[in-house]
């Protein structure tokens, strides 16, 4: 058979397999992977909340640099007191193994910070700036893990539907 005639055999067969294989992707796959995912955004801010579950936990002021060796993305690994960012990086690396500047979880709590921050157009950057911020007290931060819970709950539910 030519290389010619082979192709055309091949690239049918091919296409047929690969029809086969996008069915498999099943309604129901497509559901469970989303939900998984929302499952884990759930978890990734209830453990940030329990990161920081006291005012005596909230490092209130942010610079975002790190002075000691063992750091990642400006968070002490070592650390015993949290921004907003850093507990919401904790937490990601806790659950997910591995940390997303741009994740869902840190994406929605900068657009909540957009809708709730009185001052976020003077803040450099979102999360450190409300975290900083003198006007936001711990129970701002406790209201702010609260509504990104709402929020992937509500998502979490709608998925299942």
């Amino acid at each position: 058979m030519s290389a010619k005639r082979e192709g055309c055999v091949l690239i049918p067969a091919a296409l047929f397999i690969m029809a086969g294989l996008l069915k498999a992707q099943t309604p129901q796959a497509v559901v469970a992977f989303e939900n998984d995912v929302e499952h884990q955004n759930l978890q990734i801010v209830q453990r940030a909340r329990e990161i920081l579950s006291s005012p005596a936990k909230w490092n209130r002021a942010d610079t975002r640099v790190c002075r000691i060796q063992s750091c990642s993305l400006g968070c002490p690994t070592e650390a015993k007191t949290f921004s907003l960012y850093c507990a919401l990086k904790k937490a990601t690396d806790e659950v997910q193994g591995q940390f997303d500047h741009r994740g869902a979880v840190m994406q929605e709590a900068r657009y909540l910070v957009d809708e709730i921050a009185v001052n976020r157009k003077d803040f450099q950057h979102r999360l450190e700036g409300y975290n900083n911020d003198p006007t936001t007290a711990f129970a701002d931060i406790q209201r702010l893990f609260r509504l990104l819970e709402d929020r992937f709950r509500k998502r979490l539910a709608e998925s299942t539907r």
